[in-house]
């Protein structure tokens, strides 16, 4: 019963736990173990699908958004690189702030964050007060974006994979629900791009709740440190002396640098090749889509292997293909292509299941999370600004598909050699 005590929920101090499980009888610990594990499990589908919609929902409605704020285009390019810009700088701090205050309390801060940001920005009353709003919500997209990783190794330390395909596939949902259903639904609630953008507040809002009742005891929020040495637990690796560690931040980076090039400029491509504007947005919502169940399968077969490197190369591999096909006949083989592009971008929920799996500890994952993500969204900044300069110096898409596809070479290096059976606890000079 102890065990399982310890597996299902938080750790508490020792005395605390004794305390708790001398109070209380087998059958209500049981419940109460059973009633945690299914709010957490609550928790992390809703914190999941409040990881995108800040981004794809403004997508759907950036035009309407920059004439109403009376915007630059060169604001609104701005906005279109804030994401990952936040994702690097405010994933930085995820650790220290769940070493204080726990990972629980901070998504659910985090969940806060996003609701409060999502609801101010439209009704800022300018350009600078809706950065400074979309910032708020991407802070708290950032920090959980760190720590989700982290409550799947504490509560689901043996469905690292299953879990981590859970997480993954309603990240996936509430991407692709937000980039479809913002203007049918700004078009029910009147029109008004403004109402359009706060009416997902509320999804945040109520991903609230489930955290706040899991962190309302915050002796059990808190990280145990004397429960983690009591395991066994080392002390905490030197993330950046870990090969492991810059290979699966450069995996990150790079599979990142696909999915925003593909988000940015797939439908452009194929209205370049003369599909209709209204079929370019649903071959996208395609790929998109693609990401719902792989992301479900995929985590679940990389746990159940030793080595991730054949999933990494088969993925890879689809997306050179679809990048030739783009290349060579854009318009004639289009869904086959977008079908090809969404399996590619499935790279992401795999760096996730990676992190759970490169770490043997806690304090590891933590910061294993942390480094990998803000690196690899560091490396992805410049990735779709850079297509942009080649599509329009070269007035086609031969080069920008071109460095695509080459981008994919060294993903695949870089996801094999953090495929590899090890945890970073193991390298010689992390423990150094």
């Amino acid at each position: 019963m102890h065990d399982e005590t310890r597996t299902l929920r938080p750790a508490a101090t020792a005395a605390s736990s004794a305390a708790s499980l001398d109070s209380a009888t087998p059958g209500s610990a049981t419940r109460r173990a059973v009633w945690t594990t299914r709010l957490v499990v609550v928790g992390i589908v809703l914190a999941a699908l409040n990881l995108r919609p800040a981004i794809t929902s403004l997508g759907a409605l950036l035009e309407e958004a920059r004439v109403g704020l009376h915007m630059s285009g060169s604001v609104a390019g701005l906005l279109t690189s804030l994401p990952p810009l936040c994702f690097a700088v405010f994933g930085i701090a995820a650790p220290r702030l769940a070493r204080r205050f726990g990972p629980g309390a901070v998504v659910c801060a985090g969940m806060a964050a996003i609701a409060a940001g999502l609801a101010v920005r439209p009704f800022a009353g300018g350009t600078a007060g809706f950065l400074a709003a979309s910032a708020l919500a991407l802070m708290g997209i950032a920090v959980s974006n760190v720590l989700m990783p982290v409550i799947v190794k504490r509560h689901f330390p043996d469905r690292v994979g299953s879990m981590t395909g859970l997480y993954s596939m309603a990240l996936a949902l509430g991407t692709s629900l937000a980039a479809a259903a913002t203007v049918p639904v700004t078009q029910m609630l009147g029109g008004s791009w403004r109402v359009g953008l706060a009416a997902w507040a509320s999804i945040a809002a109520v991903a609230v709740l489930p955290w706040v009742a899991l962190v309302r005891d915050r002796g059990r929020a808190r990280p145990d440190t004397a429960g983690a040495a009591a395991a066994g637990e080392v002390p905490a690796p030197r993330i950046t002396r870990s090969p492991t560690a810059w290979a699966l931040g450069c995996f990150f980076g790079l599979q990142a640098t696909g999915a925003y090039i593909t988000m940015g400029w797939m439908p452009q491509i194929f209205r370049d090749a003369g599909v209709s504007a209204s079929t370019a947005g649903v071959l996208l919502a395609v790929t998109m889509v693609m990401g719902v169940p792989l992301a479900f399968v995929i985590p679940r077969l990389a746990s159940r292997m030793k080595n991730q490197g054949p999933i990494v190369v088969a993925l890879g591999a689809c997306g050179l293909t679809g990048y030739l096909g783009l290349l060579l006949a854009p318009a004639a083989g289009a869904w086959a292509w977008a079908l090809l592009l969404g399996v590619s971008n499935c790279a992401f929920p795999l760096a996730l299941t990676m992190i759970g799996m490169r770490s043997r500890t806690g304090t590891g994952v933590v910061r294993l999370s942390a480094f990998a993500q803000s690196t690899g969204y560091l490396i992805s900044i410049p990735g779709p600004l850079l297509i942009g300069v080649l599509y329009q110096h070269s007035g086609g898409w031969t080069l920008p598909l071109g460095l695509m596809a080459g981008l994919l070479v060294p993903q695949m290096i870089m996801g094999v050699m953090a495929g590899r059976d090890r945890t970073i606890e193991d390298e010689p000079r992390v423990r150094n």
